[in-house]
């Protein structure tokens, strides 16, 4: 079994050192995100939490849309957010002209355990820059926002920005 994809032909060089070196960088960023969980005594799985910051960032949304972002069948976002809505932290709507569309958005208690996450997770990657003494300079923000834009995801500001009014209101009775 080979452990890592072989590099595809491509007319641009790309340096498989700093593909390793964004490799184990985003294995200690999941592994921060885990332990902010564990910390805020949140339970949740990686999925479930990931399917709130989309929703933070996104929503509300279709199910269909969500199961899109999140690359799975939509049956497992139902699943997911079935899950989520019992416990209060995503709200499920019918859509208004087509009651067989689901619209999904965070409650309050889920956009509050987003950001308890986000704020703890931010505080130890703050925490781990200071320890390396790492600066700004040789391009490495600009480096590191440019993969930001071309993983589909928005920047820090736009993300607070959408995570601040990110709430919908609560679910009708079911």
């Amino acid at each position: 079994m080979r452990l890592y994809v072989e590099p595809a032909e491509s007319p641009t060089a790309v340096d498989e050192g700093l593909v390793d070196a964004l490799a184990a960088l985003s294995r200690s960023l999941v592994g921060i995100t885990v332990r902010s969980l564990g910390v805020l005594d949140v339970d949740l799985t990686m999925s479930q939490y990931r399917t709130l910051v989309l929703l933070a960032s996104r929503g509300p949304v279709r199910v269909v849309d969500l199961a899109v972002a999140l690359q799975v069948h939509p049956s497992t976002v139902t699943r997911t957010c079935d899950r989520l809505v019992r416990r209060g932290l995503v709200a499920r709507r019918p859509g208004e002209s087509d009651r067989r569309v689901s619209w999904l958005s965070l409650t309050t208690a889920g956009k509050d355990i987003v950001g308890a996450v986000i704020q703890h997770r931010t505080a130890e990657i703050r925490r781990l820059v200071a320890t390396t003494g790492v600066r700004a300079g040789g391009g490495l923000r600009e480096s590191v926002e440019a993969l930001v834009a071309a993983a589909g995801e928005p920047d820090e500001r736009q993300w607070r920005r959408h995570w601040e009014r990110c709430a919908g209101p609560p679910a009708p009775p079911t």
